[in-house]
Formats: structure tokens, C-alpha cells, sequence
């Protein structure tokens, strides 16, 4: 009886293979040829410029911002009706950052915490007013976004990585300049460019709403300017062979080069960025305080302590801190 049994069995998988297999032809598999490495989520190459009436430019000195009072208040002693004093009562800065810039503005994969060069000037900010630097809601913004926080109210300050531009002058405040860089090029370790006059018709990528992007779309070369939402998505399609180079920051790109070792900075810089605090245009108070913050920073070392903490790890010499220049 069990030899029956056996018997059925085996006859029913033959005949069900025999089914499958279509008569004894195999089965056609789709061909697959080649595989598109995925697009990040908002990339986009040549994006249109922005278009529409507006207002010139006017000129301006972009580092000149708004001198500090001789002394600040006592952290947790705001002066009454001042910004600083809003900000005191709702109990904590709400600060615009990044959390995709290795070095200045990242989440730490162990900790989730957000660290980094600008992360440590954003608590300094919140000490001055608090007395504790760990009294701020951190609220990550885009490149493209950091201007709207601002109007829009959803944040106190920017340290981003931003700026200071005549243009942008026109929106929002600045701080004084804290950091002073420059733009460059990453390429593939292998590249022999040097330039981005080596790259034209080829991709170079930027972050959207950067100076850097506007750089590339009007270098005569005729380069393909590719815009991410973030930097990090710069360096995966650099990665994965999407674009030839990424153009920004040299602050920025020596994150990157800290995180891959097949990937290189070349050329000199080719621009001058000098990063300043955004600030909503009404508040100038908070300006002069946030100055006067920075002026303590510096004095006292503590720039110099982050600087050598985050950014002494590229092998590049610490520079001096910026002067504040003041327009007054």
C-alpha cells in the first residue's frame, strides 16, 4: 500500500513539472541587459533659472553686519521685549540645520544626535540665552529652504552652511562671517581634472538653491548642472558614476572625502563663501546678540576647540577666525 502511495505521488509531480515546463520547452526568462542605478528623489539636471521680475541686487559688502552691544546679558536674563527674551520664555532656540554635511551638520548613526561645526556654534548660541547649550530644537532645512524658515517664522537662526550674499542680504540678516570658504571640485581619484573648464557637456552636481549651482549653470564651459536636495546625494551619484564631478564648498567636500577614500578634491578654490547666520530681517536685536556670541566664541578659543574637533581631521591647517567686519 505504501509503494502505491509512492507511486501516485511521484506520477503527480511529473505530470505537474511536465505542466510547468510547457511540454518539455523551457520556460523563457525575461532578458535583463542592464540595470539603471536609481536617481536620488528631487535630482534634476539643467534646472531652469528662476524667472520672474526682481528686485537688483543691491550692492553691499555681504560680510558687514550689525556691530554687538559692548557686553551681553546674563544668560538667562534676556533683555525685556527683545527677541532673546521671546526665545527665553518659549524655553528653547528653534535653529535651522543640516543633517546630511558630514563635519558641519550630520546625524551621528549611533547616537541619532546631530553633531558637527555648525551644530556646536548653534548650542553656543543657545548657552548665551539659557545658560545650558542643550536648550534648542533642532529643525533640519534643505539648501532650497533655509531662506522660507527664516520669512516664514519656523525657526529662529540658520547655520547652514549659508552664504552671506548681497542677494539674500535683501530677505533675511546675517551674522558676522564664522567660517570663510571656497569653492572646488571632487572628482574620482582617478580624474585627471582639475578645473571646471575640463568639464564641458559634463555633469557636475550641486545642491539646489546653493551659490554653488548657479556657479556651474554660468561657467562659459556649457557644463550639465545636476541639483540635489541634499549634498550627500551628490556623492552617491558621484559614486555611482552619474555625474563626472560635484562643485561646492571646500568645507563640504572634505566631509565627503572623509567618508570615501576614492574620491578626491582638486584645483584650487575659485570662489570666496563667506558662511553667516541667517537671521530674520526684523531682528536685528538677535543679530547683534548672535554677534556678540561669536565674538565670545572666538575670543575664548571655543572656535578653534570645534574647528580642530571636526574639521582638524582633514589634514588641512587651521585657519584664522574670520574678522568680524560691522557696518557701522
Amino acid at each position: 500500500m505504501r509503494a502505491v502511495r509512492a507511486s501516485v505521488v511521484f506520477v503527480t509531480l511529473l505530470l505537474a513539472v511536465s505542466a510547468c515546463a510547457g511540454g518539455g520547452r523551457p520556460v523563457d526568462l525575461a532578458k535583463v541587459t542592464s540595470v539603471n542605478r536609481p536617481t536620488p528623489v528631487g535630482a534634476e539636471e539643467n534646472p531652469p533659472a528662476s524667472s520672474g521680475a526682481t528686485a537688483p541686487t543691491p550692492n553691499c559688502d555681504p560680510k558687514a553686519s550689525f556691530r554687538p552691544e559692548p557686553s551681553l546679558p546674563a544668560a538667562g536674563q534676556m533683555p525685556d521685549r527683545s527677541t532673546m527674551k521671546a526665545i527665553q520664555d518659549r524655553g528653547q532656540l528653534i535653529a535651522g540645520v543640516d543633517q546630511n554635511t558630514f563635519l558641519f551638520g550630520f546625524r551621528n548613526p549611533t547616537t541619532n544626535a546631530l553633531e558637527g561645526f555648525d551644530i556646536d556654534i548653534v548650542r553656543e548660541i543657545a548657552k548665551a540665552i539659557f545658560g545650558d547649550p542643550n536648550k534648542v530644537q533642532f529643525k533640519v532645512v534643505t539648501s532650497a529652504g533655509r531662506i522660507k524658515a527664516l520669512q516664514n517664522g519656523d525657526v529662529d537662526v540658520v547655520v547652514r552652511t549659508m552664504t552671506a550674499t548681497c542677494e539674500r542680504w535683501k530677505d533675511i540678516n546675517f551674522s558676522a562671517i564664522y567660517y570663510m570658504a571656497g569653492q572646488r571640485l571632487l572628482v574620482d581619484r582617478a580624474s585627471k581634472v582639475t578645473t571646471l573648464d575640463q568639464l564641458g557637456g559634463q555633469k557636475v552636481c550641486a545642491a539646489k538653491g546653493s551659490t554653488s549651482i548657479k556657479t556651474i549653470a554660468a561657467n562659459p564651459a556649457k557644463l550639465i548642472p545636476v541639483q540635489v536636495d541634499n549634498w550627500s546625494d551628490c556623492l552617491i551619484m558621484l559614486q555611482q558614476g552619474q555625474v563626472e564631478a560635484v562643485s561646492t564648498d571646500d568645507t563640504i567636500l572634505a566631509g565627503m572625502v572623509a567618508q570615501d577614500p576614492n574620491v578626491k578634491m582638486t584645483g584650487p578654490r575659485f570662489t570666496e563663501e563667506p558662511y553667516g547666520i541667517g537671521i530674520p530681517k526684523a531682528n536685528v536685536d538677535m543679530v547683534k546678540f548672535v554677534n556678540g556670541v561669536l565674538a565670545k566664541v572666538i575670543a575664548e578659543d571655543t572656535w578653534a576647540r570645534s574647528y580642530d574637533k571636526w574639521l582638524g581631521q582633514t589634514g588641512e591647517p587651521r585657519p584664522e577666525p574670520p574678522a568680524p567686519v560691522y557696518q557701522d
